[in-house]
């Protein structure tokens, strides 16, 4: 197997699981108990949690650890007052998305680059406007955000509001989902008051993340019930799962350059051995990430013929893929619908070889070359 999808989903390390082993077994205890094995267990959480917020230069009690991104983005809205308006770009993932949306948040354009576009947030933020969400890097193109900008832009408007006496609050959340093994994160230079990060991407378990939570933002709980991780995400904590994303985060921070300069070579040689394509995501992208489009080639169809021969890619967000709906990041970026139709999602990872790399481009060039001779068969 060549696993090219590590955008949707990673393996778990086996560094991970061996961490994660004990408190399935041994080490099962309730946190809240009171019992001193229970107390032991509580007290590793918790160091399990300051390592995961290391990795993003926070501390321990500024995260609230949620069942995945999903819940953490959702978690991000409830910043929201009442009447207060809402921004979010619109290449979001779908979790950002659909609660902005149900909210009445409006969407902020890309450039054709996948860049947000600054003179539209601009343009955008009334007196009214309490949160702007922006992913740090796009889950389909890995386009990677110019964070610091936009919390620049936000720090001007407040000061703006503070000399006019307007009191409402304008915070910055972002999704860092895509990320947190692939870039050196701090939440003070991207300025960020709010950020989702995911286990599941970095090769810890899946079914865990969490949202860093600035002091300038107040949530309120998605779930009630015994008041745990500060009451706004309640229910026994998942101490294996937690203990899994330390020890994930830990392995991502240490391998973040190695990690990078592989994937630049991998990339490279991929690029330069594959034939017929059109690159879609040529810069401001996360290392990892190829997005090419086949003119004239049913994409979703390539996916099956090459999962025939053990090479596994995608053509966009997987849970998009699934629904058999067209990328809504592509269409903003202004990719026409034959284009979008023929665009394959290719995502490098730790599974990989240089010697798959290699392989895969054989593979995919062959496939492209026996479709294309298909299509003109059926045309004549």
């Amino acid at each position: 197997m060549i696993y090219l999808d590590h955008a949707a989903a990673t393996p778990v390390a086996p560094k991970v699981k061996e961490a994660m082993e004990p408190y399935f077994t041994d080490d099962f205890f309730n946190p809240s108990a009171a019992y001193l094995p229970a107390k032991k267990v509580a007290s590793e959480y918790e160091a399990a949690k300051a390592t995961i917020a290391h990795a993003i230069g926070a501390k321990a009690s500024d995260l609230i650890i949620t069942a995945g991104a999903t819940e953490a983005n959702n978690l991000a809205f409830t910043s929201v007052n009442k009447n207060g308006a809402i921004l979010y770009l619109e290449t979001e993932h779908d979790s950002v998305r659909a609660v902005a949306k149900n909210l009445g948040g409006k969407p902020i354009k890309v450039l054709p680059n996948g860049l947000i576009d600054l003179n539209d947030l601009k343009s955008k933020i009334t007196d009214q406007t309490e949160l702007i969400s922006v992913a740090l890097a796009n889950n389909e193109l890995g386009t990677v955000q110019p964070l610091a900008e936009i919390a620049s832009i936000i720090r001007e408007t407040k000061l703006n509001r503070m000399k006019r006496g307007v009191k409402t609050q304008l915070l910055l959340h972002s999704d860092a989902s895509q990320a947190l093994n692939l870039l050196d994160i701090s939440v003070a230079r991207l300025g960020v008051d709010l950020l989702t990060i995911n286990s599941a991407k970095i090769y810890g378990p899946k079914g865990v993340g969490a949202l860093y939570v600035s002091h300038d933002a107040k949530l309120h709980p998605l779930v009630a019930g015994g008041g745990q991780e500060k009451g706004l995400r309640s229910g026994t904590e998942n101490v294996p799962g937690v203990i899994g994303f330390a020890k994930a985060t830990e392995l991502a921070k240490g391998h973040l350059n190695g990690n990078r300069k592989k994937y630049t070579t991998w990339r490279k040689i991929l690029l330069a051995e594959l034939k017929d394509y059109e690159l879609i995501n040529r810069k401001h992208s996360l290392d990892n990430f190829i997005v090419l489009c086949y003119n004239g080639i049913d994409a979703e169809r390539l996916v099956f013929l090459l999962e025939e021969k053990d090479i596994f890619v995608a053509t966009g967000a997987a849970c998009a893929a699934s629904k058999g709906v067209r990328s809504h990041v592509l269409k903003a970026i202004g990719l026409t619908d034959e284009q979008i139709a023929g665009s394959l999602r290719i995502t490098l990872g730790e599974t990989n070889t240089e010697e798959q790399i290699h392989k895969a481009a054989d593979i995919i060039n062959e496939t492209i070359k026996n479709e294309y001779k298909r299509i003109k068969a059926l045309s004549h």
